[in-house]
């Protein structure tokens, strides 16, 4: 390996020579597994790639470190707009406005530019073979985004039976029911996102030292905008932002509707708000507990290992483009949420948040 620290990249450890030649093989981490570019591309003599086990040498005690750091990172993320909701007013609060929409830059993001790159990356590895399906990753992600709409489909259709049948006021749901629709729509989000906490976790420890520290510092900002992007999704929780608060059973549902009052407490405890951040702050570390008791054995070029990473990460990807895409970029700016008659200035810097989550977010997928 190069002995220099500067460059977040790692020469193949079968190129020997120490100069910089640009046909050298140049490998980095995503997750957990070594994309090599240029060289003979981890090609042995007779030009097939070795998929065995690489033996590295790995600092048990840094990685137990940052498992601490990460643990409080994902915990600033997730908990910081939770808590600040509740001496923050929701309504016409330009910066949870702003906030959200940043989250929502991140979401749509990390499916694109993260999920989808890496279980393309998993599916196309050398060690795997040739796919007799090219699109199988394309088609994990739309099974993905079919899965959540079919669960919230159901869900939301089984609580308007409810209410219709409870009582006849023309579809319109209760606080009570509506904030089990909006906790329904968090879950969704919460499980595409902790599938993929849970194996950048795994992939983060399990990456060589010469690369560790640079990728903990991309991780750590991963962890603490995807907090964010959940962090403020479920402190709106329980305010009626939804437009399914105005939802008429005969009515036009998709058409904009006049914003619900959010200066009222929410019908959502804050300690089940709690709750749900708790399980995206605990599953990193939690993974890289695993990553840690694995080091010994996880070969990332393991035809098993890739198959799974890359289907969880394809699975995940369709997940946060369903909710990203429908439940918070659509739903907040078209179907009646709090940006579709929004001042120019909120307008403004709400476009501008969105896109600062994009781009911050798609340049640390250069790393992670």
């Amino acid at each position: 390996m190069s002995d220099d620290g500067e460059a977040p990249i790692i020469l193949a450890e079968d190129v020997e020579s120490g100069e910089a030649d640009p046909e050298e093989e140049h490998c980095h981490f995503h997750a957990g597994v070594e994309h090599c570019v240029g060289g003979s591309n981890g090609s042995e003599e007779d030009g097939t790639r070795s998929c065995g086990k690489v033996d590295r040498d790995y600092k048990i005690g840094i990685r137990i470190g940052m498992l601490f750091v990460v643990l409080v990172a994902s915990s600033i993320g997730v908990f910081g707009p939770i808590l600040m909701s509740t001496f923050m007013p929701i309504k016409s609060n330009l910066f949870l406005i702003v906030l959200k929409q940043f989250g929502t830059g991140v979401i749509i993001s990390t499916a694109f530019v993260h999920l989808f790159t890496h279980a393309t990356m998993m599916f196309g590895n050398e060690c795997l073979g040739e796919l007799l399906y090219e699109a199988t990753t394309a088609a994990i992600v739309m099974a993905g985004l079919f899965i959540s709409f079919l669960i919230e489909y159901f869900v939301h259709r089984a609580m308007r039976w409810q209410e219709n049948k409870e009582n006849k006021s023309e579809g319109v749901m209760s606080p009570q029911a509506l904030a089990k629709a909006e906790l329904t729509n968090v879950t969704i989000m919460e499980a595409g996102i902790i599938f993929h906490s849970l194996l950048i976790g795994i992939t983060l420890v399990v990456a060589g030292d010469s690369f560790f520290i640079t990728l903990s510092i991309v991780i750590i900002f991963h962890q603490l905008f995807e907090g964010i992007a959940l962090g403020t999704r479920i402190a709106a929780a329980g305010y009626g932002q939804t437009p399914l608060a105005h939802f008429h059973s005969h009515g036009h549902s998709h058409s904009p509707t006049p914003a619900v009052d959010r200066t009222g407490t929410s019908t959502v405890s804050l300690s089940k708000k709690l709750i749900l951040g708790a399980g995206f702050a605990l599953v990193t570390p939690i993974g890289m507990g695993i990553g840690i008791g694995v080091l010994n054995v996880f070969n990332g070029n393991n035809p098993s290992t890739l198959i799974a990473l890359g289907t969880l990460d394809a699975l995940s990807a369709g997940i946060l483009v369903w909710v990203g895409l429908v439940e918070m970029w659509a739903q907040d700016w078209m179907w009646g949420g709090e940006l579709t008659e929004a001042s120019p200035l909120t307008t403004t810097l709400a476009l501008f948040g969105l896109v600062c989550g994009m781009v911050l977010m798609s340049l640390l997928g250069k790393w992670a």
